[in-house]
């Protein structure tokens, strides 16, 4: 029945506390592709669900009627039933379209500023500093396969000692070499799709700076330290006043919940185990797939009859 389709359109909200619980319990790099990859099937499926349920309703013009060569009414459902979703199905469409268009031309501005605000300056081992008092850092990619750079403020440089630094800088270059900017796009991506799902951007973004703080951990041995840079940058950048807001692919250390960080970087390494939030997320995304198979082929079956097919069972 059509109810299978609207099921993946609820199970959204149950990925937010599985997402948080996930962030904040599973290895960092797990926790991220974990998340990003649960968000952006959810989304796919969201996507999915709402093209097939404006069928019935497409499929009531006389043109659309005639080119699908449907001869008979379709038999979906309750009419009240049908109509509802199928308008749910154009309304949901209509805005997630609208939001991705609009969110898109608006990073795309915002990573061209930022672009533009570093063409030219001279570079040292991918490090771009800018003479700007306002203390800032963050990690500025350059297309799906540029290496990128790491953007840094004399304001910062002068907010931190020189071990500081260092720890700050491979905090950033660990977010140029993961790719963390593509995981923020998808989630970002899926937020558009979702309401419930631009509540997991903020888990996604915190798994991106846990994952780069570890990785400056390693790379500099000594996790206190790292802890100190993280935490005194952040509150170098809290001191900042208001400048132009950077994409939201550009991640930066000074982001994200701060103490939750220290914390975490004051504590022992985490390591690689499988939580339970990460098998419910699993069976959440293996539910939203199964439940829209079911629903796009039982509809399929109903489009095959309306045009005069008798499908076998």
């Amino acid at each position: 029945m059509i109810a299978l389709l609207l099921v993946p359109l609820l199970l959204p909200w149950a990925l937010a506390p599985l997402a948080r619980r996930t962030a904040e319990r599973v290895r960092p790099d797990v926790a991220l592709f974990s998340i990003t990859g649960a968000a952006a099937a959810l989304a796919l499926g969201v996507v999915a669900c709402l093209g097939v349920l404006v069928l019935p309703l497409a499929l009531r013009l006389p043109a659309l009627a005639a080119l699908a060569r449907v001869m008979r009414p379709l038999q979906a459902g309750p009419t009240s039933l049908v109509f509802g979703a199928s308008v749910l199905g154009v309304g949901g469409l209509a805005v997630t379209v609208t939001a991705a268009v609009r969110g898109v031309a608006v990073e795309a501005v915002r990573l061209r500023v930022a672009r533009e605000r570093v063409a030219g300056l001279p570079q040292a081992g991918g490090l771009c500093v800018v003479d700007d008092e306002r203390p800032d850092a963050f990690a500025l990619p350059d297309g799906l396969r540029g290496a990128g750079k790491i953007v840094v403020t004399a304001g910062m440089l002068r907010a931190l000692d020189s071990r500081e630094r260092e720890a700050l800088f491979g905090h950033e270059r660990a977010h140029l070499a993961a790719r963390h900017h593509l995981f923020l796009a998808v989630a970002r991506l899926a937020g558009w799709c979702h309401p419930a799902l631009a509540a997991v951007i903020a888990n996604v973004s915190f798994a991106a700076e846990r994952a780069a703080d570890e990785a400056a951990a390693r790379a500099c041995g000594d996790r206190r330290l790292a802890a100190r840079a993280v935490g005194r940058a952040a509150l170098a950048a809290a001191s900042r006043q208001a400048g132009a807001r950077l994409p939201a692919v550009a991640a930066g250390a000074a982001t994200g919940p701060v103490p939750a960080r220290v914390k975490a970087l004051l504590a022992q390494a985490p390591a690689r185990r499988v939580a339970p939030a990460l098998l419910a997320m699993a069976l959440l995304c293996a539910t939203a797939g199964a439940s829209s198979v079911a629903g796009a082929v039982w509809l399929h079956r109903g489009v095959e009859i309306a045009q005069g097919e008798h499908p076998t069972d």
